[in-house]
């Protein structure tokens, strides 16, 4: 009896104890849970906020995932070499290639940057080319001689299409307070183009490597939710006419939602990866069967191949996965004061108009872990008319030259720390938060207005916000 008493005495004492502590962090007196986003990635979310925070794999994995992951990581950082070669498994590099792997743009699966120093190569960034359709309105045509990509390099025995380079026209502003600040607006030649003249009226479209992480969770959004937010006619009247890009599903041949990429290009992270070893590394596949050789290249077409596809199905699905399953670090200072009223104005001046904070994931195909998370990735992954200043004038699918997917910002605060350095937007044309807030136009045009008018303090504390994510 006394032994029964001491065991009932001890069960409630361990109940009082659990419930009081399971509920510490909204019972703590100034908690603030409405902008708290700590857990960015839902239950993925990782507690790292090293230089090697966007390279962890998710909690959750299965023992056959995890294996998977680590095998996709070792292919995706590994360089591919020239055909033929003893190393069967990664040769076929080009004939013309912007990279010899993954991780040559995505460096520690972070952002890439434009040339920093004169006469730099672009390494971690491409162009996109293009001449305007037949008729207007129809879709861009690839250059003669070149396609849709100038890549800067090339194997043995074949020439560079050419050498993209960058200068900076600087602009100069003021806030409403007299502060004065100053833009970067890029300017972009190829030189030396080995395959022809450019014609007067190519379409340029730089593009920075984005960041790798939390792409799994992006794909489980249901396709119905981000239409739920579209209003291409505004009728709301709110100045924002977000819209989806249709894209072909090129496996099935269905038109679906482009959900990835600088203008919502790609359907998926399979096509996305395998549409990266065509265009960037020169690698086949079977998605994209192809070598990416123009009929002016006699060389790249004369070139021996690693293989018809070179890329073996196993490591597609294993790089797709990696690609997929990269863990997002948690929000940190969540309950900083500064933090919490960055927030706060985040949304009272229309950021999050856009920059959605908050989506519940569906069922993931690819792992339990991705499915019934609720994520904080603030993008609604929808296309934006972002005015003239970041117009790059070149049409991709649906998207206008105007247009842009909303970038998700989970993880752009440690970008500094994983990648050394903080330039931002599609090109890298922004050196910090606050120029990326004012290049914002067209749809955002009302809330870089606003940002133009707030306080010194307020900017401060809007930007630390953008810090902690």
């Amino acid at each position: 009896m006394i032994l029964n008493y001491k065991l009932g005495i001890l069960t409630v004492l361990m109940i009082f104890f659990v419930s009081c502590t399971s509920d510490k962090s909204s019972s703590q007196p100034g908690a603030n849970t409405e902008f708290d986003y700590t857990l960015l990635g839902g239950g993925t979310t990782i507690f790292d906020k090293t230089s090697g925070a966007f390279s962890r794999e998710p909690p959750g994995l299965t023992i056959d995932d995890s294996r998977m992951f680590f095998r996709g990581r070792a292919f995706f950082r590994d360089p591919w070499v020239t055909a033929p070669a003893s190393t069967k498994a990664r040769d076929g590099l080009g004939p013309h290639f912007n990279a010899r792997s993954c991780e040559a743009c995505h460096v520690d699966d972070g952002r890439g940057r434009p040339p920093i120093e004169n006469g730099e190569a672009m390494t971690s960034m491409l162009l996109r080319i293009s001449v305007p359709g037949a008729n207007e309105g129809e879709p861009p045509l690839p250059v003669p001689g070149y396609g849709t990509q100038i890549q800067n390099f090339a194997t043995p025995g074949n020439t560079a299409e050419g050498f993209p380079i960058v200068g900076y026209e600087i602009i100069q502003g003021s806030y409403a307070d007299g502060e004065t600040y100053e833009l970067r607006k890029p300017i972009y030649s190829i030189i030396n183009p080995a395959y022809g003249d450019l014609p007067a009226n190519i379409e340029i479209s730089p593009r920075v490597a984005p960041s790798m992480i939390g792409l799994g969770l992006l794909e489980a959004i249901a396709a119905s939710d981000i239409l739920s937010l579209t209003d291409p006619e505004d009728e709301n009247r709110d100045g924002i006419s977000g819209r989806v890009n249709y894209v072909r599903d090129v496996e099935t041949g269905e038109l679906v939602i482009g959900r990835f990429g600088w203008k919502g290009n790609q359907p998926n992270i399979r096509q996305q990866t395998a549409g990266a070893f065509l265009g960037d590394i020169g690698i086949t596949s079977s998605v994209f069967p192809e070598e990416n050789c123009r009929e002016e290249q006699t060389a790249c077409i004369e070139s021996e191949n690693g293989g018809s596809p070179e890329l073996i199905e196993s490591i597609l699905d294993s790089v797709t996965f990696y690609s997929l399953g990269l863990a997002v670090p948690a929000q940190r200072e969540s309950q900083d004061e500064d933090v919490l009223a960055g927030a706060q104005l985040f949304q009272s001046i229309g950021c999050d108009s856009c920059h959605r904070s908050t989506w519940i994931t569906t069922a993931s195909k690819s792992s339990d872990s991705f499915s019934e998370q609720k994520i904080h990735p603030f993008t609604d992954l929808l296309l934006h008319d972002m005015g003239d200043g970041l117009a790059d004038n070149r049409p991709d699918h649906l998207a206008s030259g105007r247009e842009w997917r909303t970038p998700p910002l989970w993880g752009i605060g440690l970008q500094e720390t994983v990648n050394g350095h903080l330039f931002l937007l599609h090109d890298g044309r922004a050196r910090g938060f606050a120029e990326a807030i004012l290049w914002h136009g067209g749809e955002a045009s009302a809330a870089q207005q606003t940002f133009l008018n707030l306080k010194k303090e307020q900017r401060n504390q809007l930007i630390k916000f953008l810090e902690s994510l």
